[in-house]
Order: C-alpha cells, then sequence, then structure tokens
C-alpha cells in the first residue's frame, strides 16, 4: 500500500506542476490547489507511517498551504492563468 499512496501523491502533484506550467492551469486555479492538497496529504500519510518524519514536515506543510490558498481564494474566482 506504502507505494501506491507514494505514486498516487507524486502524480497528483506532478500532474499540477506540468499542467501549469504548459499554462493549462494557474497556480490559484482550485483543480490546481485540490491536486496539490491531495497529493502532499498522500505524501504525508505515507512519511507518518514509514517514521520519515523530515518528509512529513515537508508534506504537511506542503498540505496546510495549498489547503490555505482553498480557504483563501474568492468564491466565483475566475481561473487564473499565467503570464506570458
Amino acid at each position: 500500500m506504502g507505494l501506491a499512496l507514494q505514486f498516487a501523491g507524486a502524480i497528483a502533484i506532478l500532474a499540477a506542476f506540468g499542467l501549469m506550467l504548459l499554462g493549462r492551469m494557474g497556480r490559484q486555479d482550485r483543480a490546481y490547489l485540490v491536486l496539490n492538497l491531495a497529493g502532499a496529504a498522500l505524501l504525508t500519510v505515507d512519511a507518518w507511517l514509514e517514521h520519515q518524519y523530515g518528509f512529513v514536515l515537508l508534506q504537511a506543510v506542503w498540505a496546510v498551504v495549498a489547503g490555505w490558498g482553498l480557504i483563501r481564494r474568492p468564491r466565483g474566482a475566475r481561473p487564473s492563468r499565467p503570464q506570458r
């Protein structure tokens, strides 16, 4: 199960990052923040189960920042697009 959590979490975070770089979503888009939150949460759980506390700290903070971005995101906000 640990490997499945690692892959799911990593794919979520990398997909969000890749889509942002390709201009498919902005860094404040709901989907971007949700993918980052979900990926970081999965990786936090896996790191905790494996007693990798430095990684727990990293991913937990990543999840909190993404969650904070979701909370602070104005309702009905239009998706942002990267400036070129």
